[in-house]
């Protein structure tokens, strides 16, 4: 008799989606980074913080305590806190908490800026083979021996329907907020705000089939599904805002994607990618041993399908009694999606977009005990939250900026979301 062979693994990111959709937990977080997808499920201990309390619940009893420095440290302390004996810890940081960083916490409002979850269950899929890190029992392990060797079922001809959404939706609304910035840049200190603006996803979308349609299609730097208090989103992060290592090395990528339209990137775009770069090098500088930081690759073009992107790389090494949590602090959100300088362009934003930003040029984070640390930049994804759904996208703005130009930028970064959506089910 012949010998079978053994079925070939799925393709990783199959291989997550697939493990997602067996609803195992309502909360979950799938993270890719590198080689290696990252599943994470229910919730061990949630951390909570707005704009002047943190909230820690772990089983059924919730403390809280008033912010002490800024949002992202006052949930590292929260960690500390809990004194719990190894963890890892994922979640998002929403773009409002730079408001708190910049003593402006008038501007954040009441909703929550970083909303962290300890996990229950964690599992990692390297080569399209999962593994139990943390947490389950038996019965997961089957699972994820079946779901590694079943075959991959085609999704139904409904289930692939696209959604259709209106990119110039609010593009008056946003000709004359580049209008109003333009002049702000040309009579006071501010050198560059990113504005953005979002439009409404009528119909339901199926997340995890988008998440694959996107990824699909797409080279990210990292990709993100989750669905953590209340909040579900998916996308792809084209840069990420802190890679932190256990040894001390951390690492950040401005970038710049620009127009595929064009041959050769624009100057202005040269100029807005310098800012970013200066901006993270100050930020390093702060947190890293005297020396240490240095630019790698500086202002590298490339162009993955036809787009062309400014792409630097800055290293470091943390100094002593400094952690990845306070190098996240001062390089986020990052001067390619918000301004500079910060604090005057995140006031300006506050003022001149619709509605509050939330996830959305914040973070999807994942990291450990150890000082791991890895936070992408929410750029380019879908979202839903109490029933509304939405895309968002910006351009960033100079003195010489012209507003249909910045309008037609962020309708095509609309577009590269708004192409990978898959209608879902109400």
């Amino acid at each position: 008799m012949a010998v079978l062979p053994e079925p070939s693994p799925k393709p990783s990111a199959e291989l997550a989606a697939a493990l997602i959709r067996t609803g195992f937990f309502d909360t979950y977080f799938l993270y890719e980074h590198g080689e290696v997808w990252t599943i994470a499920w229910g919730v061990r201990v949630e951390i909570v913080v707005d704009a002047t309390r943190v909230r820690v619940r772990r089983d059924s009893v919730e403390e809280s305590w008033p912010v002490v420095g800024g949002p992202v440290r006052a949930a590292r302390a929260a960690l500390e806190r809990l004194s719990l004996p190894e963890w890892t810890v994922c979640g998002w940081i929403a773009f409002e908490a730079v408001h708190v960083m910049n003593d402006r916490s008038d501007l954040a409002g009441d909703s929550e800026v970083v909303h962290l979850v300890v996990p229950e269950v964690e599992v990692r899929i390297e080569s399209g083979r999962a593994s139990v890190v943390r947490g389950g029992d038996a019965r997961l392990g089957a699972l994820l021996e079946h779901l590694r060797t079943a075959p991959v079922e085609d999704a139904p001809a409904s289930g692939r329907a696209t959604v259709p959404v209106d990119l110039d939706a609010g593009g008056g609304r946003y000709r004359d907020a580049v209008l109003e910035a333009v002049e702000e840049i040309r009579s006071t200190a501010l050198r560059k705000v990113t504005l953005s603006r979002s439009v409404p996803v009528d119909e339901p979308v199926d997340f995890v089939a988008t998440y694959l349609a996107g990824r699909a299609a797409t080279a990210p730097e990292r990709s993100f599904l989750l669905s953590i208090g209340g909040l579900t989103t998916t996308g792809f992060c084209p840069q990420t805002v802190l890679e932190a290592g256990s040894d001390g090395k951390v690492v950040t990528r401005p970038r710049l994607e620009t127009r595929a339209d064009e041959l050769v990137p624009d100057p202005d775009e040269a100029h807005e990618h310098a800012i970013a770069v200066e901006c993270a090098f100050a930020g390093l500088t702060e947190v890293c041993e005297p020396g240490s930081v240095v630019v790698e690759e500086p202002l590298a073009d490339t162009a993955p399908g036809g787009v062309h992107d400014l792409a630097s790389r800055l290293c470091g090494r943390l100094a002593e009694g400094k952690t990845s949590w306070d190098a996240l602090e001062l390089l986020f959100p990052g001067a390619t999606i918000s301004g500079a300088p910060r604090e005057a362009a995140c006031e300006f934003i506050s003022g001149a977009e619709a509605a509050p930003r939330g996830v959305y040029s914040g973070a999807v984070l994942f990291a450990s005990d150890d000082g791991f640390l890895d936070a992408g930049l929410v750029l380019c994804a879908v979202y839903e939250l109490k029933g509304r759904r939405w895309l968002r996208a910006g351009a960033g703005i100079v003195a010489s900026s012209r507003p249909e130009r910045e309008l037609r930028e962020t309708c095509a970064k609309l577009r590269g979301m708004s192409a990978h959506l898959v209608a879902g089910t109400a």
